[in-house]
Parts: C-alpha cells; structure tokens; sequence
C-alpha cells in the first residue's frame, strides 16, 4: 500500500531533509508541504492525507493545535526539538514522537509502525475483525542496512539479535546477517508481537521457527540463544499454549 504524507514545519531546512527521507521509501508519497499550521490546514481540506510529519512550536497556530483540526482518520507524528512535549503528543494518541535532530533510521521507524497501523486497519475494515486478529497478516518490514533500504519478509526471519545501537538480523534467505542500525526496543515494536517473541534483552525470535529447546536455550544449528530470566514467564506461558 502507498501512504500519502504532509510535512508541516516552519523551519525550511526541516522540511527539506524529511522530504528527502520520504523519497527515499517505496511506500511513502509525498502529497504536501507546509512551512505553517494555517496553510497546512487550508491544503490538507483540499488535499487530503493518511499522515502528518507536524512540527510542534510554530507561530500563531502550533503543531499540537493543528493536530486536533484535523480528521480523525489522519494519524500524527509529531516532530520537535524539545521533548517536553512528549506527553502531549501522546495525549492525541499520535503514532510516533521523533526529536530533532531526525535521522533516517528513526524516521524509517516511524513510517514502517506507520504502514503496520494502515495495513492492520485496512484489514479490520475489510472483514470486520479487530486488528489484533489480523496481526499475522503483515507480510514484511523495511530496514535500512548500509546505504540500502531493504524489505524483509517476515517469513524469512529467524531470530534478531541486539549490538547497542545496532540490531542483526538472521535471515533464511542470506548467509551473513542483516545490519541495521536500530534498538532492540523499536525492532520489537515494529514485529507482530502474534508472531514474535523476545526472549532475551538481545534477542527476539520467530516463534514459528522455533524446533528445539535445549536446557533454556532455543537452539538454531550450532547457535544457542539464551532465555533471560526476566522473559521466562513469557517465555513459558507462549510454550504452554502451544
């Protein structure tokens, strides 16, 4: 699916990188930009959108502001320099609250929880199922590894392993794991929980790939995965319902 986006921003030079970053995803559109609340709101009566990258502290009319404007079914990410006002972006339910400076790789974030959250509802208003039912149907993330963006299907996941800033990813499709600099924290948020399973502060697995268990270990080959002792009761109750 493609997810039309604005960019709301009274500093130029803001605007400008996001539009770089969103050219750079295959399933983003770039529908608007605004460099003030008022025009933002004016453009997006005409020109409708599915999300709004909205800068918060804008003159006149701010981003927190704007945001109650707007249709419900448009989603927010708020973007901002000072994290105070974290809170109130969570107030209005946004999708995401990235501080500035925004890399790529926390702007890729937001857009792939961005695309689950469209897909999932999409699904919900297709059969009339909740979204929660429908987690397993999504079909693949994007990660950006080197200077590539790359999807990968979900299918295709062992187990993902955490390095600080950075997490690796085992694929069944390639030998050699798949860098990406990203936390194990938005990694796991970004994985269909129906599907995935962290195990271990450094390590998530696919639950469907799991074959042996080896005295609290989760065992790939000659690989052996711990289950840390915080993610055992978890861990327990997944292998007790199945």
């Amino acid at each position: 699916m493609t997810i039309n986006c604005a960019i709301v921003d009274d500093e130029p030079l803001a605007v400008e990188l996001l539009a770089s970053y969103v050219t750079k995803i295959p399933f983003m559109n770039l529908a608007g930009k605004y460099s003030n609340a008022t025009d933002a709101l004016k453009g997006m009566a005409e020109n409708p959108v599915d999300l709004v990258f909205l800068d918060i502290q804008m003159p006149e009319l701010n981003g927190l502001e704007l945001s109650r404007m707007l249709p419900e079914t448009t989603r927010i990410v708020f973007t901002t320099a000072f994290e105070q006002y974290a809170l109130d972006g969570y107030r209005i339910n946004a999708l995401d609250y990235l501080l500035k400076p925004i890399t790529f790789a926390t702007f890729l974030e937001a857009c792939n929880k961005a695309l689950q959250w469209f897909s999932l509802t999409k699904q919900s208003e297709a059969s009339g199922a909740t979204a929660s039912q429908h987690e397993t149907e999504i079909k693949s993330i994007f990660v950006k590894s080197e200077y590539k963006l790359l999807q990968i299907n979900l299918d295709d996941i062992r187990y993902i392993e955490g390095l600080k800033d950075y997490v690796k990813i085992y694929t069944e499709q390639t030998a050699r794991p798949i860098l990406s600099l990203m936390n194990m924290k938005a990694m796991e948020q970004m994985l269909p929980a129906s599907r995935f399973i962290r195990v271990h502060r450094s390590f998530i697995v696919s639950k469907e790939k799991i074959r042996e268990i080896d005295r609290n270990r989760i065992v790939f080959g000659d690989v052996y995965i711990p289950i840390g002792d915080s993610y055992k009761a978890a861990f327990q109750e997944f292998i007790n319902n199945h």
